[in-house]
């Protein structure tokens, strides 16, 4: 028996060493965004597709598809993949091309482990150029474009028109969004008397995000350096101290809905228990379905906006997907490979548009098949007012979060609001020292 094993496993070495050689330039393309491979693991029809996770498996199925002389290896991590891309760095074993939030890039640009992507874009004749501002300060870190910007996100006024004509805030068809702080809580106001329910629906438990979008957009609103330099923060400030004083009125007359998580503050909206829900653009898509069910509280009330201008300058704070590279020896037609990868996605940034995210391409925005998709021509100012943050400013996610506590605690008046934001500076600052 042994000795059959042994010529068996002979004649398979055998033939395994007949077999050719695959000598085609193999790119590792790592995303987030989930897996969805039992529904869209074979399909290549993008016109079909649904979701981020949908639209992005039949794209790069698509790209495979027509580009056969390049192997494609398909690393699918969990959201948002970071610990996984750091521990491949560290090996030495890092993918070719990863999906990164436009907020993380900082924090591997100034590392020097990503790498400026001039060369490939030019080699993918995608002109950085053709870029939307918002996208092309997403990518764009001390004068480098660390990445292909793939859209730009941010957060809207997700808004119940049944609510607000029964509240008398709309006008020819569209809602009346307010201009000063002080419309903002007289609208509120009339909105919860005639209603009788809470003008904003929001998640402030567990959820920091929120509050530091509102503080960030109103600042950058009205022109205030909120990073002075790559190691401070400022929120010790008049201007920072009226905007969360707004937020806390808000809470305090119960304006705005109270000890919600996202889920809860979810369910709220699309069972007409509010007026506005304060949420991404990625929400953009699932409550455009839920508005086109007949029986639900939003069927044929949904519209959506940009936060509205409260202070100085329409700035609403924005952040966005790219393509990034990360630092390696690679071939030059490994190279190539990837920038006709770049080349093909760029062509299909329509489609990506879909998920409720705007375009990066400039292009893309003008198209009458753009402008068709619900609430497009509602949201599409953002890709020129969204403002990033500066691009020398790292660890955004952690200071976010830290920045958050202290803002929740403020908004329910468990703190002082003089003493969260005094807080708040103190703990980014030793946050930024603890890196020096």
């Amino acid at each position: 028996m042994r000795w059959e094993r042994a010529l068996a496993f002979g004649f398979a070495g055998l033939l395994a060493g007949c077999a050719p050689a695959d000598d085609r330039p193999e790119i590792v393309v790592q995303r987030f965004f989930g897996e969805c491979g039992a529904v869209y693991g074979a399909s290549t029809d993008v016109a079909k597709a649904d979701t981020e996770c949908g639209i992005l498996t039949t794209l790069i199925n698509r790209f495979e598809a027509e580009n056969p002389d390049v192997r494609v290896k398909l690393n699918v991590v969990a959201w948002p993949g970071y610990p996984q891309l750091a521990a491949q760095i560290a090996a030495g074993d890092p993918p070719d091309l990863v999906t990164m939030h436009q907020s993380v890039i900082s924090d591997y640009s100034g590392r020097g482990l990503i790498e400026p992507v001039e060369p490939l874009l030019a080699q993918a004749k995608i002109d950085p150029a053709s870029f939307t501002p918002a996208a092309r300060a997403g990518v764009e870190k001390e004068g480098r474009l660390y990445g292909m910007p793939w859209d730009t996100i941010g957060r809207l006024f997700h808004i119940n028109t049944q609510l607000m004509a029964e509240a008398g805030l709309m006008r020819g068809g569209k809602p009346v969004l307010p201009n000063s702080p002080q419309e903002l809580l007289a609208q509120a106001r009339q909105f919860k008397a005639k209603t009788g329910k809470p003008y904003l629906i929001q998640a402030q438990v567990s959820a920091p995000d929120f509050n530091v979008a509102f503080l960030y957009t109103y600042l950058l609103a009205q022109g205030k350096p909120i990073y002075p330099d790559a190691r401070h923060i400022r929120l010790d400030t008049p201007e920072a101290r009226t905007v969360v004083g707004l937020m806390r009125q808000l809470n305090v007359e119960g304006l705005t809905t109270r000890d919600q998580d996202f889920p809860a503050a979810t369910a709220a909206f699309t069972q007409g228990r509010g007026g506005i829900f304060p949420v991404g653009t990625w929400m953009l898509g699932p409550y455009d379905a839920e508005a086109a069910k007949p029986g639900s509280a939003l069927h044929g009330h949904y519209a959506v906006a940009p936060f509205p201008r409260l202070w100085g300058t329409a700035a609403p704070f924005v952040d966005g997907h790219a393509w990034v590279v990360p630092a390696a020896e690679r071939s030059p037609a490994e190279r190539a490979a990837m920038a006709r990868f770049l080349a093909f996605l760029a062509k299909h940034n329509y489609d990506w548009s879909r998920t409720g995210q705007l375009p990066a391409f400039a292009g893309v925005l003008a198209t009458r098949e753009f402008r068709a998709l619900p609430h497009r021509e509602d949201i599409a100012a953002l890709a020129r007012t969204g403002q990033q943050l500066p691009g020398y400013v790292e660890r955004q996610g952690a200071v976010q979060g830290l920045i958050g506590e202290e803002l929740e605690a403020a908004i329910t008046g468990t703190k002082p609001i003089d003493a969260a934001l005094r807080d708040a500076e103190r703990r980014v600052n030793r946050l930024y020292a603890q890196m020096m």
